[in-house]
Formats: structure tokens, C-alpha cells, sequence
């Protein structure tokens, strides 16, 4: 199965330009997806074209990645209502440098004949003024092929500025630079990309003698509630532990929505398609084990092996109600931490351990999980409070620091719903 075909059954072929099939075919072949720096991290609605360049490579063709260290500073009017907010240059700069190191991590820059090659389109215009530009770039445009594009039709109406609207010349001249440059002949994207894509073809085919250019686009990916995928109602799912937790990132996953699945199965996992479809039949009366599948790839292949399985200790611990208190103290530090990032942490001082601490004063006083040494009196004697997995219904039990994992750590619930991490510092 071919690059193509594999796009085609998993659903990832939104259109192409007739012949690309067949220069595929033909022998290896060096693609292109832009990526503007508009965030200090990718996220998953950039993960689609990633894992479009990520089944170019395995197929043995040559990824190349496109900062648009230019185009970022410009903005794409493609899919927006409203004009985007410029970045400062100190800002795109940042984000292309935290970037660049999450697609290191995914794509294979370092070995083999088609290693991945990142290019900054800011190298393409640094030394050009907006005379040579407009001569050389904007001459082979006209005004009503410019106006044709969907991006730029459904934004006269409310409104685009002229730095937006001559966005689609400068993706059109990258395409010509990596054509040139790197005898790229292809560029990919989202079918929102078409026309800024297109205007990069006809480009090459004005300005190269027998110059042929192509292009392939993916459908947009949206939830099954017509919802845009990767977002959240805290907003998007970031590939940054620092912006998106890895427990946030594993539940995303996991919490799917069943009509999803079998699309973002095929979408993102590395399987095979014999693998993916031996696994679909097997699960299809449970789909929380493929749930469970997809989401351990994606955490270890985002995040690392080690993050999965302090992620997993992390799920037992707040929603396995048969979790046991010797689970608990063989946990590390790091799962502990984590645990502190998904639900309230409280931080008392060891200097309170110096005397006797009475469980109802540790509840009310010294931590807050109650509002009152009553309440506290009330829930203790209703069986409610836990201490690292350990029942305490004696009004009179003290606590101390044995109870603490590493004499640090202290999960403690009021009830089923209602859990705090208590560390000592």
C-alpha cells in the first residue's frame, strides 16, 4: 500500500492535484507542510499534519518541516471571522525555538536518506524589500485570482486587511523557494489550505520551465458534535506538559467520544492497517479497551514511557475505588506531584507534627477540607474520611507523619468526590 492509498483508508485524503499518485510512485519524493508559530507549543489540531508527515516518512519520502518564522508575522486569514492578533517577533522567535524540539521529537531528523528537514521561511525573505517583493511576487497575481479563494471570499464581508489578504503570496513563493532549494514538488495541508496551496503551484508554473508542482490536502477533523477536534472547555490540547498536564492529555483520550473513535483510531495511531482492524473487530462491543489502547500510544509516543505509567498510577489513585493504601505508599514522587496538578493540594508545615494532631483539628483547622470542627466531627463518625486509602471513624485518632507516603504525601477524601493531596513541607 502506497502513501496515498494509506491516506485513503484512513480518511485522510480530503483532494489532490491529478498526477501526484504517480510522481509518487516514480521513487522518493520531498513534501512539505507550513507551520506558522502562532502558539509556544503545538497542539493537537497541528497533529494531523505531523501525522500526515510522519506516514509520508515511514512510507520513504522526505518530510519537510516550515517554520513560518515570515509567514507567522503576517497571519492566515484561512478559517478566521476576524483579523488574527500580530505577534511580536521576540515571541514568534520563542515559539519557533519550542517547537522546532517537539518536532524533533516526532518526526526523524537525525538518520537515513529521508530525514526530516526543517526550513524557517523567514531565511526566504529577510534580504528582500517590498519592491522586489511586489515586482517579482506580487506581478504574478492578479486581484480576481486573489479574490477567488475561499479564505479571503468569506472575509470581504466583515472585513480583511491587506497584510492578510497577501498572505496566500507568500505561502505561494515558499512553495517556489522549496522547489528550487530542495526540489520539493509537493505541498500538504488541510483542505482549509487549498487555495493558498494552489496559488504556490500556479506560482511555480508561471516562473519554472516545466516546472510542476502538487498539492494534498486533509479533511478538516471535527468532532462528531461538529465541534473542533483538540479543544476542550478549557481550551486547546496542547503537546506541552507545562500547558496541557500529561493526565489531562491521557483522560483527552481517553474520554472520546464513541462515534469518534474509529476516525481518530486510524487518524493517529501507528499501527498498521491490518493491526487497526484486527483491533476494531475485537473491541467493537467494548470501545473503552481500543479507548485504552490509542491513548497509552499517544501519551508514550508525546510524553515518554515513564510519564504513561505515572499517569496510570495518577487514574488509579483518583477513580479506582478498590485502590489500595499499599498501592499507594509504593508510589514515587513524581506520581504525587501529579496528582497535585488535577486536584486541590494543600501544604502544611512539619513544625505542626511537633505535638499531638488531633484529626478533627488536621480537617478544619490546619487544612480546610472542612469548614468546621463539627462538620469534621460528623463526617469522621459518618465513615466518610480516608487517609491514603485508609478508613478513619474514631473522632479521637491523631495523626502523624507515619501516615504519609515518605512521611511527605497524603491523599485524604471526604466522601466519593471530594479528594486533596496534603503535602508537609
Amino acid at each position: 500500500m502506497g502513501f496515498i492509498d494509506e491516506l485513503k483508508w484512513r480518511g485522510m485524503l480530503h483532494d489532490s492535484t491529478p498526477g501526484v499518485e504517480e510522481l509518487m510512485s516514480q521513487g522518493p519524493q520531498k513534501a512539505y507542510i507550513g507551520f506558522d508559530p502562532t502558539a509556544a507549543s503545538l497542539g493537537l489540531g497541528n497533529y494531523v499534519q505531523i501525522m500526515l508527515l510522519t506516514f509520508l516518512q515511514r512510507h520513504g519520502h522526505t518530510p519537510i518541516v516550515l517554520m513560518g518564522g515570515a509567514t507567522g508575522r503576517i497571519g492566515d486569514p484561512s478559517g478566521k471571522d476576524k483579523e488574527r492578533e500580530l505577534k511580536s517577533f521576540d515571541e514568534l522567535d520563542n515559539n519557533i525555538s519550542t517547537q522546532t524540539k517537539q518536532f524533533k521529537k516526532l518526526l526523524n531528523f537525525e538518520s537515513g536518506d529521508n530525514k526530516a528537514v526543517l526550513v524557517n521561511n523567514y531565511d526566504f525573505y529577510k534580504d528582500m524589500n517590498v519592491l522586489d517583493f511586489l515586482r517579482n511576487v506580487g506581478k504574478n497575481s492578479t486581484i480576481n485570482y486573489m479574490l477567488s479563494k475561499e479564505s479571503v471570499k468569506r472575509r470581504l464581508d466583515a472585513g480583511i486587511s491587506y497584510t492578510e489578504f497577501s498572505y496566500q503570496l507568500l505561502q505561494g513563493y515558499d512553495f517556489y523557494c522549496l522547489y528550487q532549494q530542495h526540489g520539493c514538488k509537493i505541498q500538504m495541508g488541510g483542505s482549509d489550505q487549498w487555495g493558498n496551496i494552489i496559488a504556490g503551484t500556479d506560482y511555480i508554473g508561471k516562473n519554472i520551465t516545466d516546472g510542476k508542482a502538487y498539492a494534498i490536502t486533509t479533511p478538516l477533523l471535527t468532532k462528531s458534535d461538529g465541534k473542533k477536534f483538540g479543544k476542550t472547555e478549557e481550551g486547546n490540547v496542547w503537546l506541552d506538559e507545562k500547558l496541557t498536564s500529561v493526565y489531562k492529555f491521557y483522560q483527552f483520550w481517553l474520554n472520546i467520544d464513541d462515534a469518534d473513535l474509529k476516525k481518530l483510531f486510524r487518524y493517529f495511531s501507528l499501527k498498521s492497517k491490518e493491526e487497526i482492524e484486527s483491533l476494531e473487530s475485537k473491541h467493537e462491543a467494548d470501545p473503552r479497551e481500543l479507548k485504552k489502547i490509542l491513548s497509552e500510544e499517544l501519551t508514550i509516543r508525546i510524553h515518554g514511557a515513564t510519564a504513561f505509567e505515572n499517569v496510570k498510577s495518577v487514574s488509579e489513585v483518583l477513580f479506582n475505588k478498590n485502590c489500595s493504601n499499599e498501592y499507594i505508599q509504593g508510589l514515587s514522587k513524581d506520581v504525587f506531584e501529579q496528582i497535585s496538578e488535577e486536584i486541590p493540594s494543600i501544604s502544611i508545615s512539619h513544625l505542626l507534627f511537633q505535638e499531638e494532631l488531633n484529626l478533627i483539628n488536621f480537617l478544619s483547622e490546619h487544612t480546610n477540607i472542612v469548614e468546621s470542627k463539627s462538620e469534621a466531627r460528623r463526617a469522621i463518625q459518618a465513615n466518610a474520611i480516608s487517609i491514603n486509602k485508609l478508613k478513619f471513624n474514631n473522632i479521637d485518632q491523631l495523626v502523624d507523619k507515619s501516615l504519609f507516603v515518605e512521611s511527605t504525601y497524603a491523599l485524604v477524601e471526604n466522601g466519593k468526590k471530594n479528594k486533596f493531596l496534603i503535602k508537609i513541607i
